[in-house]
C-alpha cells in the first residue's frame, strides 16, 4: 500500500476550468486523485451572475455541497430550491438537477464526490 501524504494547497492556485455545457460556470479541484485522495473529491464551482449549469444526473454518484457566497437557485428533479451562502445541499444517485444564477453576485459553492472509477454524466437538456 502506498503511504498516504497530507496536501495544503491555496485555492486560487487551481485552475478553473469550464464547465461542460455550462454558462459563466467553472470548476476546479481543490482535492482529488492527483493529490493521493483515496476516496473523494473535493471541488469549487464557481457560477458567474447569468451563469447556470443545464439540467444532468450521474446515475451512481451523490453530491455533497456547501454554499461559500452568492445565492442560486437549484433543480432537484421536480424541486426548486433557492439556496445561499451558509447552506448545505445533498443531491443523491440519479437525482436531476441544475444550477441558474439569476443575482448580480457570483455564487461559489464546494461540492464533494465519492472517487469512482467513471463519472458518468447524463445531460438531460441542451
Amino acid at each position: 500500500m502506498v503511504a498516504m501524504k497530507p496536501v495544503v494547497k491555496q485555492g486560487a492556485s487551481v485552475e478553473a476550468r469550464p464547465v461542460e455545457r455550462g454558462e459563466k460556470a467553472f470548476i476546479q479541484v481543490l482535492i482529488g486523485p492527483e493529490d493521493g485522495a483515496p476516496h473523494f473529491i473535493t471541488r469549487k464551482f464557481t457560477i458567474l451572475p447569468g451563469g447556470r449549469i443545464p439540467k444532468h444526473k450521474h446515475p451512481t454518484i451523490e453530491h455533497e455541497q456547501y454554499v461559500l457566497s452568492g445565492r442560486m437557485k437549484v433543480y432537484l428533479g421536480d424541486e426548486v430550491k433557492e439556496v445561499a451562502a451558509g447552506q448545505a445541499v445533498y443531491i443523491p444517485p440519479d437525482t436531476p438537477h441544475a444550477y441558474v444564477n439569476e443575482g448580480e453576485e457570483p455564487v461559489e459553492f464546494l461540492c464533494i464526490i465519492p472517487k469512482t472509477s467513471a463519472y458518468a454524466t447524463e445531460w438531460l437538456e441542451e
